[in-house]
């Protein structure tokens, strides 16, 4: 393997809403999955290294050495290795090898673009969210992959026991074919939230709070208590608050921006959302929060490790996190404060106006195939080895655990445990090698997805506390289809990036108090001025289009 760089208004209505930013750009009428490839090339002659007998429940074994080239994102926390057992292993288990282009994860994004549009990417493009894809869809170099499903049991398998159609259906683009084949998750899987000193919660006399109200109300506590402190300073730039918080408002904010759009279902049309209601409230709500000093203003500018380091040191209370993020910090709190002079939990995403809801989408980021892949003759091969590791129980278990006897046992009930020197995310704390950074499972190009009890096999105790917890919120519904022409993209694209790059510049004077929110009307007027009612006006005719 090859190591190289790489005018709306502002009235109160009912909506839905895009979550999590995963169906952006996307949509389309419902349809059958796949199209057996029929409406595609003609493969049926591509079998070079095919198994004839390949069906779900199969393991994929190459019946020829073939090889593949595949695109790298590199996370500086585990980065890549040559000698990972996860390519020695697959090489072993499917006779395939995988020819890697490394791109840093800060450039990946960027870099993925550039080969990608100019037809001179890898075949395979890993850690592609849906919506992603469509800039690529009109020039032909990414592979219509529903075309080709026919080729893929496990995948087709999946779709229909876990009822993933009509969210598969999001992909479609104007042609009625998807372009991205996503990671499935049999349920939600909401992740991040406020993580806090629940001891100094205690401390300040307060419980852990179950709403934005109750937020504010404790951090003003623990402010009474401790006046010299600021109870909230957050990571992520804002982005994660503000996207796992915009969901209780009833709009979508941060990493959950997407489109920037809700949906009017009084009126049967599309909005912007951060010309609405909702998004002043959530805007109001978290400027409240900095102008009263219970927020750190720099939570909206501050690097990850800064933040970080004012909640492992004690000089904050509360910040966001992840299921991976306790035993980090933890790790880091047993030596700065000292073990046993603190506690920290996960809370429950708090509810908030628009009610207790849960977003997010069993959509998660998957995979592109450039469109010279159905030229090459081990096509159906390809596609095989991609629907056993991405969409097989079997693929699935490896990418994940790794290889059972040697970095995880199973007993007799099915229940996994890591091999007693491996650690995963303080999983087995006295492990001294990890099972990503030392073998190259659990890496996020290649685990993601599957079954609610794989992905709670890595879970600790308190994690499955927090999603049994938030199973008793109210999914909200993704946006109806609105599938775009080429002409239409072009417009939309032209007009998204700016619109979205003023909301986010504004967003943080709002809420940093560095623009009066007495402004707010003058705001929407600019992003008026700025195309947000032309863009509305090709949306909503694109969702008439397909309604029709």
């Amino acid at each position: 393997m090859n190591r190289t760089s790489t005018s709306p208004s502002t009235r109160t209505l009912t909506r839905r809403t895009t979550l999590a930013g995963l169906v952006a750009l996307t949509g389309g009428a419902l349809a059958a999955c796949g199209g057996g490839g029929e409406d595609g090339a003609d493969v049926s002659d591509k079998t070079t290294g095919a198994m004839q007998d390949y069906d779900a429940g199969t393991a994929f074994k190459a019946t020829a050495p073939l090889t593949y080239t595949s695109l790298f994102s590199d996370q500086p926390t585990y980065p890549f290795k040559e000698d990972w057992l996860f390519w020695t292993a697959l090489k072993e288990n499917t006779d395939v090898g995988l020819d890697f282009t490394i791109v840093p994860a800060s450039d990946y994004e960027q870099k993925r673009s550039l080969v990608v549009s100019a037809g001179d990417s890898p075949i395979i493009i890993p850690k592609t969210y849906p919506g992603q894809e469509t800039p690529f869809v009109a020039s032909g170099v990414v592979l219509p992959v529903s075309d080709y499903t026919d080729l893929m049991p496990h995948f087709r398998d999946q779709v229909e026991k876990w009822d993933l159609q009509s969210e598969v259906d999001t992909l479609k683009q104007k042609d009625g074919k998807y372009y991205v084949l996503p990671g499935l998750h049999e349920a939600l899987w909401p992740d991040y939230t406020l993580i806090v000193r629940t001891d100094v919660f205690e401390k300040a006399g307060v419980p852990l709070p179950t709403s934005w109200d109750e937020v504010e109300s404790a951090l003003a506590a623990i402010k009474q208590t401790d006046p010299g402190s600021i109870p909230f300073s957050d990571r992520y730039e804002g982005k994660s608050v503000l996207n796992y918080g915009a969901v209780s408002f009833g709009t979508v904010g941060g990493w959950g921006y997407g489109e920037g759009l809700q949906f009017d279902e009084d009126n049967d049309e599309f909005v912007f959302a951060a010309a609405t209601d909702e998004y002043k409230s959530m805007v109001e709500y978290f400027a409240g929060l900095v102008s009263k000093g219970l927020m750190d203003p720099e939570s909206f500018t501050q690097t990850d490790d800064a933040a970080q380091a004012k909640f492992t040191s004690g000089r904050s209370y509360a910040i966001s996190g992840n299921s991976q993020d306790p035993s980090v910090y933890r790790a880091q709190m047993d030596q700065s404060i000292g073990a046993g002079n603190y506690a920290i939990s996960k809370i429950v995403v708090p509810s908030g106006p628009a009610g207790d809801l849960i977003g997010g989408s069993r959509l998660e980021n998957g995979i592109m195939i450039s469109a010279a892949a159905a030229e090459r003759d081990d096509f159906q091969a390809l596609m095989q080895f991609i629907d056993w590791l991405f969409y097989s129980a079997e693929g699935r278990e490896f990418a994940k655990w790794g290889v059972e006897g040697t970095t995880y046992t199973k007993d007799a009930s099915g229940k996994r445990s890591l091999m007693p020197d491996i650690n995963y995310t303080g999983l087995n704390p006295a492990g001294t090698k990890d099972l990503r950074i030392d073998y190259g499972f659990s890496q996020g190009n290649f685990s993601y997805g599957g079954s609610t009890e794989l992905l709670h096999s890595m879970m600790s105790e308190e994690e499955l506390a927090f999603q049994e917890a938030m199973t008793a919120k109210t999914p909200v519904e993704p946006l109806p289809a609105h599938p775009y022409s080429q002409v239409e993209q072009e417009q939309i694209t032209l007009l998204a990036k700016p619109l979205q790059d003023f909301v986010d510049q504004s967003t943080l004077q709002f809420i940093t108090g560095q623009r009066s929110l007495a402004d707010w009307d003058a705001y929407v007027g600019e992003l008026e001025q700025r195309g947000s009612t032309r863009y509305l006006e090709l949306v909503n005719k694109a969702y008439t289009e397909a309604k029709a």
